[in-house]
């Protein structure tokens, strides 16, 4: 194993807050997409299914009671998770209608709130529950599972496996923004282990295939760090 090199691994406020800016600044707008591609879907499922049906839609709209807080400008993660007397929360959609598309969607924010308040044990478990679901949006949110998970095990130290799923985070979207992003914390989190050939490819790789990535320019300077 190669030396271990002296970088201080990304804090789990670090990852929430840097690197997952981009779901930060457009997870409304994915919400709202992925909402709509599901109450789509469960209405032709409940077609299918005459019993299904009503379960499917109520399914889509707690969810979106939850989301709403979610969302907020000013958001309430305990109360988007919990619910009060006044809205459910995402554990209700999961206690309800678990099955559901929408109860696997709610899963994965459930894990999102576990993570916003530092309870990392809850956060992973919710966040393996979810699915890997289909589409283009889809496989952004899976993505960012995938992500987020990699982010507990940084926090948590164990570096091979955060890389193992960063790199699954960035094959599952390829694409400039996502992509580049968990190749790197990919490379980090090698470093961290002491793997710094593993962590150099990595870093060469972004600057190979992703040249106009944000991501490119820190590459290039992580580079200099191991060598």
């Amino acid at each position: 194993m190669a030396k271990q090199q002296n970088v201080e691994p990304e804090t789990l406020g670090a990852a929430m807050n840097k690197t997952e800016l981009f779901f930060e600044n457009n997870g409304r707008k994915i919400s709202y997409i992925f909402l709509a591609l599901l109450i789509l879907g469960g209405l032709i499922y409940g077609y299918r299914s005459l019993v299904a049906q009503p379960r499917v839609e109520k399914a889509a709209e707690m969810l979106a009671e939850a989301q709403a807080r979610f969302n907020a400008e000013t958001p309430d993660y305990e109360l988007a998770l919990n619910g009060d007397a006044e809205g459910v929360g995402f554990l209700d959609v999961i206690d309800q209608y678990g099955s559901t598309p929408s109860g696997n969607l709610a899963k994965h924010y459930a894990g999102i709130c576990y993570l916003k308040s530092g309870d990392l044990e809850n956060a992973a478990a919710y966040l393996k529950k979810f699915s890997p679901v289909k589409g283009l949006t889809g496989a952004i949110i899976n993505a960012q599972n995938l992500g987020l998970q990699g982010d507990i095990a940084v926090a948590q130290e164990d570096y091979t496996k955060a890389a193992a799923l960063f790199v699954k985070a960035a094959e599952m979207s390829d694409n400039n923004l996502t992509t580049p992003l968990y190749l790197r914390k990919a490379g980090q989190a090698e470093q961290a282990a002491g793997n710094s050939e593993k962590a150099e490819a990595y870093y060469q790789r972004i600057m190979t295939e992703y040249p106009a990535s944000m991501e490119a320019r820190d590459a290039e300077k992580l580079m200099g760090t191991i060598r």
